[in-house]
Formats: structure tokens, C-alpha cells, sequence
């Protein structure tokens, strides 16, 4: 049932997306900040945790996976560090995947060529 459930909550997620990108004028970097804003806000009133318990990867792989975690982050570092950790806690929280999309987007770019659309 886990994959089901991760199945069907990953897709619904992507195909609402996929709606708001015909049926608006949001450009596609607009829509990813959204996202990410989105599952931090939902991560903020802690209403991500059991999302993630009941969804599984089918909430942790979309980019509102990725608000949680810099949330998660951020409130880690603040109960340690105070209101410093503000500031440290999303990019701690956040670098391992951003590392990787930026040593995997490089290693792609070796790989294939770039043409641009006409």
C-alpha cells in the first residue's frame, strides 16, 4: 500500500503542476518557488510530517519535499543555535541536494550538447 499511496500523492502533485503551467501565465521558475514555499509553509504549521508518513517518497522527491527540509533545517539550527541559526539551518539542511543537482547538471552538460529552441 506505501507505493500506491507514494504513487498516486507523487502524481497528483505533478499533474496539478502540470495544470497550473498550461492553464497559467506563471512562468516554470515562478511555479518551482512556489512549490518550495508551499511545503515549507505546510512543514512550518507541521502539517508536512504526517503528509510524508501517510505519502512517503510521493511527497519527499517534489520540490515541496525540499521546503520541508529546508524548514526542518531552519528550525533545527534556531533551537541550537538561536536566531543565527535563522540564517544557517536551510542552507545546511538543503546542501547535500543542491550539491548534487549542481554535480549531476555539470556531468550532464558534459554529456549532452545544448541547442536552443527555435
Amino acid at each position: 500500500m506505501d507505493y500506491i499511496n507514494a504513487f498516486w500523492v507523487g502524481g497528483l502533485i505533478c499533474a496539478l503542476v502540470q495544470i497550473l503551467m498550461e492553464k497559467t501565465k506563471l512562468m516554470p521558475g515562478r511555479i518551482m518557488v512556489l512549490l518550495v514555499v508551499t511545503g515549507a509553509v505546510i512543514s512550518a504549521f507541521g502539517l508536512y510530517d504526517p503528509f510524508l508518513e501517510f505519502a512517503g517518497a510521493g511527497a519527499s522527491v517534489p520540490l515541496l519535499g525540499f521546503g520541508h527540509i529546508l524548514m526542518k533545517g531552519v528550525k533545527e539550527a534556531v533551537d541550537q543555535q538561536g536566531i543565527l541559526g535563522l540564517f544557517a539551518g536551510g542552507f545546511k539542511a538543503g546542501a547535500v541536494g543542491t550539491s548534487a543537482a549542481l554535480i549531476f547538471g555539470y556531468l550532464a552538460s558534459l554529456v549532452f550538447r545544448s541547442k536552443m529552441k527555435k
